[in-house]
């Protein structure tokens, strides 16, 4: 398939080069022209604006930081909708409010693009590696059209329902990981504080009803202390304020993910935020006094 790639960050720059990879015609734009240079050199087309993106190639994909950025390279000035042309579908794999991404949708539609709202989960190893969850909100059809694009990049693509239901899974999905990596932050902080080998009491968990990929990848991260942003600290935050945005909107309580979310944001406050969100044991360490940089 031809296909316009915009947002060439951690985990957008190994999505392209998945498509690439795969035998997709990729053609790239990025505000920082740095980011497109691994993708140029591998073969992708190299593209002025998002709206030149749109006119070379019916379906544009965009991973970027937040729904504003989102609206811009797809809304604003020489944006997709600028060179869309009829049948265009445009896919955001950002992660952004449900809401926003309800919306957008529907601007988009006025303008003659059909949007897929396709969120992911699997970090910087699963973008690398192609193995990303996809969730995606939107029209089905569109959806069949363009799964070749989606086991480019991931190991499981699933169409969730109408535009928006891509972030409302997402949204599960963060607060599912982002309380399980308190969690297990909790768990270790206190076997260390308890006197305890952290690493054997892990071991133990694993072969109970304990057990948790985040247990077994991260907790094993976090006794390696191998803080390097696969996710970071302050993309969990914005996950989780999406959450509690959404939760208010609803008159839901998420006791769990307020907590959590309180967490992340004492983070960022700390100065923790471009770590990966495991660093959450970091945090609790400081808080605790057995702090162990």
């Amino acid at each position: 398939m031809d296909v316009g790639f915009i947002g060439l960050g951690l985990m957008g720059r190994p999505m392209a080069l998945n498509l690439i990879k795969a035998g997709h015609t990729v053609h790239v734009w990025s505000r920082r022209r740095a980011s497109m240079q691994p993708l140029l050199e591998a073969g992708a087309g190299d593209c002025a604006s998002a709206a030149e993106l749109a006119r070379r190639a019916p379906v544009t994909i965009s991973m970027v930081a937040d729904a504003p950025d989102v609206e811009q390279v797809t809304l604003g000035a020489d944006g997709v909708a600028d060179g869309a042309s009829a049948g265009h579908i445009h896919i955001d794999m950002s992660t952004i409010a449900p809401a926003a991404a309800q919306s957008l949708a529907e601007r988009l539609a006025a303008r003659g693009v059909t949007a897929l709202d396709a969120p992911v989960s699997g970090g910087e190893i699963g973008a690398i590696n192609a193995t990303l969850t996809i969730m995606a909100g939107g029209d089905v059809a569109a959806f069949e059209r363009v799964r070749p694009l989606f086991e480019a990049m991931g190991r499981s693509a699933t169409h969730i329902g109408a535009a928006g239901a891509g972030q409302v899974a997402k949204a599960c999905n963060q607060i599912i990981t982002g309380v399980g990596v308190a969690a297990v932050a909790e768990a270790l902080n206190f076997a260390h504080k308890s006197g305890v080998d952290a690493a054997k009491v892990r071991e133990a968990l694993l072969g109970g009803f304990a057990y948790s990929r985040i247990l077994e990848n991260h907790g094993q991260r976090m006794l390696d202390r191998n803080f390097k942003p696969g996710f970071k600290a302050w993309m969990h935050q914005k996950d989780l304020r999406i959450v509690m945005d959404e939760a208010h909107r609803l008159g839901l309580a998420l006791p769990s993910s307020a907590a959590t979310a309180q967490m992340f944001n004492a983070m960022v406050g700390s100065g923790l935020g471009e770590d990966d969100s495991i660093a959450m044991l970091k945090l609790l360490e400081r808080m605790s006094g057995s702090a162990d940089e």
